[in-house]
């Protein structure tokens, strides 16, 4: 009944109409309904017919090679399921850059014997019920594929983790995922998992860190190095007082850039004063106080930040 394999026929696009009137009411539940209580002039009536000019067999039957209503007809592709693995990554490998080999023991589909179901669908038929009358209903359709069975087999990947690759980052390996018997097989992604660090916390770029002097250092100055992820070293020289608490910046020494490499972020440096456990004499505590030069000015308040 098509118009565009009936176009001698000037009562084909009527006929048409018809057909795809008939399928829009019988495919809708609430139209079928109002459709059975008062008929066709009910569902005009109440606007619920909303062909816009689409063929509404093509969902079923295809579209024949004709553009029905400038809407392209396209097939679904049936895609098994994604696995998802967390890859956990040091400091240093995210530091420096490194090549992981992982090995994957992936299902593979074989050939086999015999034969199987394949690429079920749901397909309208009509059914002739008498002059001028017809039935149309859904039914299953299957085709006929060779059988194959799973294979299991052992493959191994390589993953980069890029300098300053940021945590939660994922790289995805395509078709490496559980396989679909009739279609594609799904995506293996693999998330980096940064692990904490004994040494220093990552936050963005920069790179924090805390470091424990005496009092003696504190007090007089002190020079130190501190080893960083790739091995160099970092120098520390302070040449002054040092309280609890006070903190150091050293630009260019956090973190790689992921997007630019040649960039790099603060290392901040946090330095905690250990206090002498021993008691002074009494003569120790006049030196003290001697060198120290301080006077007493006790002060009570409320530290708390409101």
């Amino acid at each position: 009944m098509h118009p565009d394999k009936n176009k001698d026929d000037p009562q084909a696009s009527e006929k048409f109409a018809d057909l795809s009137a008939a399928y829009e009411i019988l495919s809708d539940e609430d139209k079928r309904k109002l459709y059975d209580r008062c008929g066709e002039e009910c569902v005009k009536k109440e606007g619920m017919f909303d062909n816009n000019g689409m063929d509404p067999f093509a969902s079923f039957f295809g579209d024949f090679g004709f553009n029905f209503g400038g809407q392209e007809h396209r097939q679904e592709v049936h895609k098994g399921a994604n696995i998802v693995v967390d890859l956990f990554a040091s400091l240093e490998e995210i530091y420096t850059g490194n090549f992981v080999e992982i090995t994957r023991n992936k299902p593979i589909l074989k050939p086999a014997a015999g034969t199987r179901k394949c690429n079920c669908r749901q397909e309208m038929v009509t059914r002739n019920l008498g002059p001028g009358r017809f039935q149309m209903m859904q039914q299953t359709v299957c085709d006929e594929c060779p059988n194959v069975k799973l294979v299991n087999e052992e493959r191994i990947l390589e993953v980069e983790i890029e300098t300053g690759v940021r945590d939660g980052h994922e790289e995805r390996f395509v078709a490496e995922g559980e396989p679909h018997m009739d279609g594609e097989p799904g995506d293996l992604v693999l998330r980096i998992k940064q692990m904490p660090h004994p040494v220093f916390e990552r936050r963005g770029d920069d790179l924090y860190t805390n470091v424990t002097i005496s009092l003696q250092d504190a007090l007089t100055g002190f020079t130190m190095d501190i080893t960083h992820l790739d091995g160099h070293k970092v120098n520390i020289v302070r040449e002054k007082v040092t309280w609890p608490g006070a903190r150091i910046r050293k630009k260019g020494e956090g973190m790689p850039n992921y997007e630019n490499n040649n960039l790099f972020g603060t290392l901040f440096i946090t330095f905690d004063v250990e206090f002498p456990k021993q008691d002074f004499s009494e003569e120790q505590k006049e030196k003290l106080k001697e060198i120290l030069a301080q006077k007493s000015n006790n002060k009570v308040y409320n530290g708390l930040r409101m």
